[in-house]
Formats: C-alpha cells, sequence, structure tokens
C-alpha cells in the first residue's frame, strides 16, 4: 500500500514538473517549431555524436562516461532552457515584492492617481521584472483602454508568480468593489510580508536541500577521483588520462551546484554602489582589488618565469623554487587577493550595524516630524544627538547638508550612498519622496520601520545558513585534498619500490603497471582542481551571502591555502608512515 502511495506521489510530481515545461514552452517568445529546429535538434545531434565516440573509440570505461554525461547535460540543458527562462522571471518577480509592495503603499497614501503609482514604479528599473510587469498594466490602461481593475485581473493570470498571482488578483477585486487603493494596501502589509517571510525562507531551505546533496555529489566525485588515480596500477589504463577525465566530470558537477545555488539564493544584496559617487570605503576596495591582482599578476609570471627558467629574473627565481612543494607554489601568487576581502568584510560589518540601526531612527524621525509639524532639519536637529550606532555619523551629514540649503533630494542621495546599504537606499527614497508628495510622516515612518525589521529577521536566518554553508565547503575542502594527495602518494611510493626493484617481466610486473604514471603532471591536476573547487566554493558562498564580491576572493584565498598545506602535510605524513 506504501508502496503504491509513493508511485502515485512520483508520478503525480512527475506530471506537474512535464505540464511546467509544457508551460514555459508556451510562454516563449520564440515559437515551439523554431526552438526545435534551431536548439533542440543540433544538442540532439552532438549527444548522439558524443555517444558514438564514446562506444567506438578505444576509451577507459572512466573517460567514456563523461564525454556520454557531457552529451547528456547538453541535451538536458536545451530542453530544460525554457523553465529556467521562467524560474528566472518567477524569482525576478518574487525577490523584490516586499520593496514594490511598500513602495506602492507609499505612493498610494500621497496625492497621486492610482494609476500614476504604477507608472512611478514601472520607472523604477531597479526592480527588474517587477517594473516590467508594473509598465505591462499601465499600456493595458493606456494603450487598450482597460480599466486598472480589469488589467491586474489580466495580468494575475499571466505571470508565472504564485505570491504576485494572488497579490494582483486580490488588488483587482478590492479596486473592483471600490475600495481605495491606499486602504488595500495598508490592510496588505502583513499579507505581503508574510508571503515574502514564506518564499524567502523557501529559498533558505533549498539551499540546506543542496547543500547536503552537494556535500554527498562532492564525496561521491572525490571517491572517482581516488579510483581514478590508484586503479591504473592494476589496469594498466593511462593515469594521466584517466585522472582529467574524472577531474572533466568533477569539475561539471561543481558547476552544476554553483548554478543551481545561484538561481535558488534570494535576491538580498548588502551594498548599495553608486556609480556617480564613490565613497572612500568603495574605493579603498576598488584600489585594494586592482593592486591585489597586478601584484598576483606579477607573481604569476615570476613563478612562470622561475619554472621555465628565462630571463637573470627567471634563472634566479629558479634557484629558489626548487623543493618548494607545487600546491605551495600555485597558491602563493594568490596570497594578495585577500586584501580587499578583509577590507570589503569590514565594511560590510558597518553596513549591516548602519542597517540594524535604521528602522529606529526612520521610526523616530517619522514620528517627530508629525507631532511637531517641522522640517526634516530641524528635526534631525535633535535627532542627531541621539545615539544611533554607527549610523550616526551619517545622520550628522544628513543634517549637515540639509542646514546648508543643500536640495533635499541630493541631501539624502549622499545619506544613502555613503551608508553603503542597499535596504536604507531604497527606504530612505521611499520616505523621501513619500514626504514631498504629501504623505503622512509618522505613518511612512512606521511602515518602513516595521517592514525593514522583518526584512532583517530574514537577513539573520540567511546568515546562518551561509555559515553552515561555509564549515561544509571548507571541511569538503579539507577532507577533497586529504584523499587526493594520500592516494597519490601511495601510488608514488608503489612506482618507487617497482623501478628500485625492476619487476619488470616478472609475474608482479604484470600484475603492477608502474608505467603508466606520470606522477608530475597527475600532481599538477590535482592541485588545479583544488584551485578549481576553491574558485567555485568562493562564488558559492558569496551568492548565498549576499555581500560584496570581494568577499569570494578573501574565502579564495583561504580555500586554496587550507588545501595546498593539507595536500603537502598528507604527503610528507603518508610517506614518512609508509617509510617506516
Amino acid at each position: 500500500m506504501g508502496q503504491s502511495t509513493n508511485v502515485a506521489t512520483g508520478t503525480a510530481r512527475l506530471k506537474e514538473f512535464t505540464d511546467s515545461v509544457w508551460d514555459s514552452y508556451q510562454r516563449m517568445p520564440m515559437q515551439i517549431e523554431r526552438y526545435l529546429l534551431l536548439v533542440i535538434s543540433p544538442a540532439v545531434l552532438f549527444f548522439l555524436l558524443l555517444t558514438f565516440a564514446s562506444v567506438v573509440l578505444p576509451l577507459p570505461l572512466l573517460v567514456r562516461l563523461p564525454i556520454f554525461f557531457l552529451g547528456t547535460l547538453i541535451v538536458a540543458t536545451a530542453v530544460l532552457y525554457p523553465r529556467l527562462l521562467v524560474e528566472q522571471q518567477r524569482r525576478g518577480l518574487e525577490n523584490q515584492i516586499h520593496l514594490l509592495i511598500t513602495h506602492m503603499t507609499v505612493l498610494s497614501t500621497t496625492n497621486i492617481d492610482r494609476v500614476e503609482v504604477f507608472r512611478a514604479l514601472a520607472r523604477e528599473q531597479e526592480y527588474g521584472e517587477l517594473a516590467t510587469e508594473m509598465n505591462r498594466i499601465v499600456q493595458l490602461v493606456d494603450t487598450w483602454n482597460q480599466s486598472l481593475d480589469d488589467a491586474c485581473k489580466r495580468r494575475a493570470r499571466e505571470v508565472p508568480s504564485k505570491p504576485m498571482a494572488d497579490f494582483l488578483d486580490r488588488l483587482a477585486y478590492s479596486l473592483n468593489a471600490g475600495q481605495g487603493i491606499d486602504d488595500f494596501l495598508l490592510g496588505e502589509q502583513e499579507a505581503m510580508i508574510q508571503s515574502y517571510i514564506t518564499v524567502y525562507e523557501g529559498a533558505l531551505e533549498n539551499i540546506e536541500v543542496m547543500k547536503d546533496l552537494y556535500l554527498s555529489m562532492i564525496l561521491s566525485m572525490t571517491f572517482a577521483l581516488i579510483n581514478a588515480i590508484v586503479l591504473p596500477i592494476l589496469t594498466g589504463m593511462d593515469a594521466t588520462m584517466t585522472v582529467l577525465a574524472v577531474i572533466v566530470m568533477f569539475v561539471f558537477v561543481q558547476l552544476g551546484f554553483y548554478i543551481v545555488m545561484r538561481t535558488m539564493s534570494p535576491y538580498d544584496p548588502v551594498w548599495y554602489l553608486q556609480e556617480e559617487y564613490r565613497t572612500k570605503p568603495v574605493r579603498q576596495v576598488d584600489i585594494s582589488l586592482y593592486g591585489a591582482v597586478g601584484l598576483s599578476l606579477l607573481l604569476i609570471l615570476a613563478l612562470a618565469l622561475g619554472t621555465l627558467g628565462l630571463t637573470p629574473v627567471g634563472r634566479a627565481m629558479r634557484g629558489v623554487l626548487i623543493g618548494v612543494p607545487i600546491p605551495i607554489l600555485m597558491s602563493a601568487p594568490l596570497t594578495p587577493l585577500a586584501i580587499p576581502g578583509i577590507l570589503a568584510r569590514r565594511q560590510e560589518n558597518s553596513i549591516k550595524g548602519r542597517d540594524s540601526e535604521f528602522p529606529g531612527f526612520i521610526r523616530a524621525l517619522g514620528s517627530s516630524e508629525s507631532a511637531k509639524q517641522a522640517t526634516t532639519s530641524a528635526v534631525l536637529q535633535t535627532l542627531r544627538k541621539k545615539d544611533f550606532g554607527t549610523l550616526s555619523p551619517d545622520v550628522d551629514r544628513l543634517y549637515t547638508r540639509l542646514k546648508m540649503r543643500i536640495e533635499p533630494t541630493r541631501a539624502w542621495f549622499y545619506f544613502t550612498a555613503e551608508s553603503g546599504s542597499y535596504l536604507i537606499q531604497k527606504f530612505s527614497e521611499m520616505y523621501l519622496v513619500g514626504r514631498q508628495m504629501g504623505g503622512s510622516p509618522k505613518q511612512l515612518g512606521e511602515l518602513i520601520s516595521r517592514n525593514m525589521n522583518e526584512v532583517l529577521q530574514l537577513r539573520r536566518q540567511r546568515q546562518q545558513a551561509t555559515v553552515t554553508l561555509i564549515g561544509v565547503l571548507y571541511g569538503i575542502t579539507a577532507s577533497a585534498a586529504f584523499a587526493f594527495f594520500i592516494g597519490l602518494e601511495v601510488v608514488e611510493i608503489l612506482v618507487d619500490i617497482s623501478a628500485q626493484m625492476d619487476l619488470t617481466g616478472t609475474n608482479v610486473g604484470t600484475i603492477i603497471h608502474a608505467g603508466v604514471y606520470d606522477v608530475p603532471t597527475i600532481e599538477y591536476l590535482l592541485t588545479l582542481i583544488i584551485l578549481f573547487n576553491a574558485l567555485l566554493s568562493s562564488l558559492m558562498i558569496r551568492v548565498v551571502d549576499g555581500g560584496h564580491k570581494a568577499n569570494s576572493y578573501l574565502h579564495f584565498v583561504v580555500l586554496a591555502w587550507i588545501g595546498s598545506v593539507l595536500a603537502v602535510v598528507t604527503s610528507h605524513l603518508a610517506g614518512a608512515l609508509i617509510s617506516v
């Protein structure tokens, strides 16, 4: 009974997935027949060619499998690409829906027409897919003379996001019933926040599932790579080709998981980077980044010259490099990249501190403006004396600029740019626009404060998920480096024993095929896969964390050094133990 239930459940899920794929083909801007001809047909042909090559060519099994999997991956990508596009559109609608509805609520409480609310949101390019959706609603009203509630109802049937479709449906019903858009949106805040929390927490739960699956897959690939290192000594296959084939499969697996992690992670950036006004901390990170990349390139060039023995510098370097393990040589030039990562991490902690203080500041500002019926600069003269932690210097500079008669929009622009926070930028802009259009300061301050506090609570959950992921990735790097090089060390010792005892022509020589190994080349390949693992792992941490790109450089350097040091230590300890 239980087995039949599981089969029925699996069948239902498969049908649901198939229906979603077919629906995505219906939504494509390209005709289905044209897509089948131009994309799927070449992918299937390439798959057949690779399959034929893997069967006909005299290659070992560990080389044939990656070739077959590559063809399968190409076909699967071609078939599922429309589904991925729809998923990307859905994420674009759901990632910032809380900001859009909060912004819509702020605009609706002012003295502008309700269609103008949608028109203003359509001009906000930062909202991406949401701005496009708002523009479609405006076009239905302006071009096709539909009422706003009919336009919302029509778009609710078309959007791929259920939270967005439900919101537009409820909005259309309320507008059709004669309810004001401001009353509806103010009452919608709790439902909107709960919907956003559900989507955000669902994404974090998916990341946890993918983390466990990633751990299992990488351990399996590590086991396969160890087999690729050790088995050729018994089978006589080309060890370098076998190791390279498994490494290619390893790379594809990691790339796949990185893409999935990037797709699943909620869009919630920490930084606000303004091209028009580069603050001192941002310039410091940029300068250190350019300097670190330049220094790393110089070190790589010196290492290459020393390895090849070219030029007087290379010959001088060659004497220094002799005896240094390959993993250390390949990780050392990357070390300067940690400097911009450290600077970005320090600044990011300051941004998070300002984020935590902003809800209290904006609520106090709105309440004081309503109570005193005064301008923002007059209220800030008192508020600037209160302790807002790391936000206090920014509040003080905002007061100074307003007092110097700088235009309020410009003064708030500098305030958000210097804070460096994406959330502060968005919510400050909402408050300023709401005040300029006649909205109630107290209502605006409380609305923004409440919604931002909810986002900050979700960010704390995301931070916990990131810390767990960092621990898993660091552990995988250490264990993989240990396993790779202990397998290589065992093989190297067997090769040395075979060479010393001259087992060629003996019965043992037919069992142990020491001649198939090029140990230095395999060591280079294993070191490269450690560096690639460090690169992909650091990028995964960055997309899950939502921080500055320089954070990935710091993790990349640390992971590379962990793998390299463990590789060297493992080789020395294994050699010492076996020799004893």
